[in-house]
């Protein structure tokens, strides 16, 4: 390459300004892995006090749409995260989106050409494809052959004027040492440039491929560092070798672990990889998701799992990230939105009920406007469900029976604690006890049941199992005496006579 001396340990700059990046495709919704690098790029630039940009990839015009780069930038802000720099507030290195930077792409391959550092290649997909084939049949790596790599300017001309049109590829040098790259998070890693062949770094219509233009971008946007997935790890070197052609100064490299399943393999739809916009619709909280976030591969010191995003901010530290692949857990996750839905309720009940609500909505419990009543009834029962209200569909899991007409009776239940052959008596004594109280209240209700097991001379559980399956059709919900109490009276009332009647009275006894 002229005027360039390859090196083999590459510089990186020492203290500086932190700049950091997240470049999503808008080629479809944010999903939770994409989501999880925008959350720890942004993390560390807010932990060194810098600057975090917001840059859209958006070459692919066949998929790239105007929708999915909103949807972005609405999951991003859902999520608490913000931009200094961006397509939407500017800044002094835009554009930010790359369909706007082809200038800057167009120069950057001039400046290869004249270096002799890049070249055209005019092969043809079927050329290429059979030199692909060849390596298969002969079981090898597929590498470029090379055929366009030394061509004269009249080769050049001659496949001009037979109508090829000419992708651009980078020259790798031959005989290049070792790339050794300071990770971050890895450590050391090197590369052979042995190993890579002539890569495309610009399309024959002229729009840039990922490894180039992701490098003209980063370096002007002045990254200080690159905070990226271990799938990125396989670009570094080409990136790299753009960097030392263009004489450029590369960012600190740091890939985070790969994300898997709770199965340990790679994390797909299934095990939860799916668009932050449907965790959203779930009932997720944000502040759970960031939360979760920070902990798939950031490894505090003491162990702890609950954080404040200052907190978050505060003590991150990038040593402190993991080798080992992280896993992303939706039973954690869930555990964790618990957590935050309590710590929720306590600061503003409104925000859970408006999640309830909209659950309620969706499963066809409520319907039309909700009036003031309603509204109520379904925040009372909120203040009930108590650490049992993980997500807002838990009051389908453990309360439905508050917004059904008719109990839904798990069977196995009935045929636990409402087919003995006392079952009858126990639930009629109840309904006269319950029937009697002049008040409706948690001290009335509890000594109406209490009492009636006295009387009976049973044990609490031989009257409360019952009851609490006649009255909800489960074995498991919220205290008893509240739930109760939330049914109101005639409810309560009905649902006994209800299970009464459907309760096994003894058989009658055979003469001998």
């Amino acid at each position: 390459m002229r005027g360039l001396q390859p090196r083999r340990v590459v510089c990186y700059p020492g203290a500086m300004t932190v700049r950091t990046r997240y470049a999503p495709s808008p080629t479809g919704y944010l999903h939770v892995g994409g989501a999880w690098m925008a959350f720890f790029n942004w993390l560390f630039a807010r932990h060194h006090q810098g600057v975090f940009v917001l840059r859209i990839e958006d070459t692919d015009r066949d998929r790239s749409t105007e929708e999915y780069e909103r949807s972005i930038l609405e999951d991003l802000r859902w999520l608490g995260i913000d931009w200094d720099e961006g397509p939407d507030v500017g800044g002094p290195y835009g554009p930010y989106r790359q369909t706007e930077r082809g200038a800057l792409y167009n120069a950057a391959a001039q400046t290869l050409l004249g270096r002799d550092a890049a070249y055209p290649c005019y092969c043809t997909r079927e050329e290429l494809e059979a030199d692909r084939q060849q390596a298969a049949a002969e079981r090898r790596p597929p590498r470029y052959s090379g055929r366009c790599r030394n061509l004269t300017p009249d080769e050049r001309r001659a496949r001009e004027a037979a109508g090829r049109v000419a992708t651009l590829r980078f020259r790798v040098p031959q005989g290049r040492p070792t790339i050794v790259v300071e990770d971050l998070v890895l450590g050391q890693v090197e590369f052979d440039p042995a190993d890579l062949d002539d890569f495309i770094i610009q399309r024959s219509d002229g729009t840039p491929l990922y490894n180039f233009a992701n490098v003209v971008d980063d370096h002007g946007m002045d990254m200080s560092h690159s905070l990226r997935g271990s799938e990125h790890l396989s670009n570094t070197p080409r990136q790299v070798l753009i960097y030392e052609a263009l004489g450029w100064t590369p960012p600190r490299f740091a890939h985070f672990p790969l994300l898997l399943g709770i199965d340990r393999k790679k994390l797909s739809k299934r095990h939860g990889d799916t668009a932050v916009r449907e965790y959203a619709a779930q009932g997720f909280l944000p502040e759970a998701l960031v939360n979760f976030f920070a902990l798939m591969g950031w490894y505090p010191e003491d162990g702890r799992e609950l954080f404040t995003v200052e907190e978050l901010i505060h003590r991150f530290r990038i040593e402190a990230v993991g080798k080992s692949p992280a896993v992303f857990d939706i039973q954690k996750l869930s555990w964790m939105n618990g957590v935050y839905m309590q710590a929720a309720y306590r600061q503003n009940p409104d925000r859970v009920v408006d999640l309830v609500i909209a659950c309620l909505r969706d499963q066809g419990l409520l319907d039309g406007e909700v009036t003031p009543e309603q509204r109520a009834y379904v925040a009372r029962v909120v203040a009930i469900m108590g650490e049992r209200l993980r997500l807002p569909r838990d009051i389908l899991t453990y309360g439905d029976f508050f917004f059904r007409p008719q109990v839904a009776f798990d069977p196995q239940a009935v045929a636990k604690h409402l087919s003995g052959p006392d079952t009858a008596k126990v639930l009629r004594h109840l309904r006269e006890a319950l029937a009697a109280t002049r008040r409706w209240d948690l001290p009335t209700i509890e000594a109406a049941v209490r009492g009636g097991a006295a009387h009976l001379g049973v044990e609490d559980k031989a009257v409360i199992h019952p009851l609490r399956v006649a009255l909800t059709g489960k074995t498991v919900g919220p205290g008893l005496f509240e739930l109760i109490e939330v049914l109101g009276k005639e409810r309560v009332l009905e649902r006994l006579d209800r299970a009464i009647a459907r309760a096994v009275e003894p058989p009658a006894s055979t003469p001998r």
